[in-house]
């Protein structure tokens, strides 16, 4: 709880002296101050993924439970990452037209909520199906895991862009977020490289038992996948 509460108040101490850049900017203000603070960014995306949430749980329950290598799971992680601040940097730019069909509340976009949910609980009902046939990895699968996740908005993310939209300085708003975008995937990059080498080195633990490392492996994909669904579920039914 105290990590939590010392990441929320880096995050409002980084938000508000970002406020006070675009500010100055819309007063007419120079570049050159703006972006000395940039990189302040990424150590505002970095903790912020580190809040609940940015779908992290799904990541390394997915990740757990399938092949791929620590080079497959650092792509993932970007692919995430790009589309969880992207998604919010279109919602923003354009707000007008997507008010009333996505945004239920500030910060929040529900039907892209639930269409991520479900398609992530999609993804984990085929897992327990390969689980169970004995089937081989889609090559791309991990990507498209990725985009899933990744559609849940970046609530921070629309609250910068909005605020340097009607201050006049969008610019401002995609550079910040674009700093921003790559904290988050440190943080998401981590915990996929911590995933993976956990998922290892319990096979390489049972890997001289053939058919031992076989079953493990089905069945840690099969919980990994049932693990998807109820994720899934939960999160429709709890909004």
């Amino acid at each position: 709880m105290a990590l939590f509460q010392t990441l929320v108040e880096f995050q409002r101490t980084i938000y508000l002296a970002l406020a006070e850049q675009i500010k100055l900017l819309s007063a007419g203000g120079g570049w050159l101050a703006f972006m000395a603070f940039l990189p302040m960014g990424v150590l505002f995306g970095a903790a912020h993924a580190l809040t609940p949430g940015h779908s992290k749980a799904v990541l390394a329950t997915y990740l757990a439970g399938s092949e791929a290598k620590v080079a497959r799971g650092l792509l993932v992680s970007l692919t995430l990452s790009f589309t969880h601040v992207t998604i919010a940097v279109l919602i923003a730019v354009l707000s007008l037209p997507l008010v009333s069909i996505a945004l239920g509340s500030v910060g929040r976009a529900p039907l892209l909520e639930d269409i991520s949910r479900g398609l992530l609980g999609l993804i984990g009902a085929w897992m327990v199906w390969r689980a169970l046939r004995h089937r081989h990895h889609h090559k791309h699968e991990g990507e498209v895991v990725g985009v899933m996740a990744g559609l849940v908005p970046c609530p921070l993310t629309l609250f910068v862009m909005t605020f340097a939209i009607v201050r006049g300085v969008p610019v401002a708003g995609l550079l910040f977020a674009g700093t921003m975008m790559i904290g988050v995937a440190i943080t998401l990059c981590s915990v996929a490289v911590l995933s993976i080498l956990l998922r290892e080195s319990l096979m390489h633990f049972v890997e001289s038992r053939p058919r031992l490392f076989d079953a493990i492996t089905r069945a840690i994909e099969g919980i990994a996948g049932a693990a998807l669904v109820a994720l899934a579920v939960h999160e429709i039914l709890l909004r």
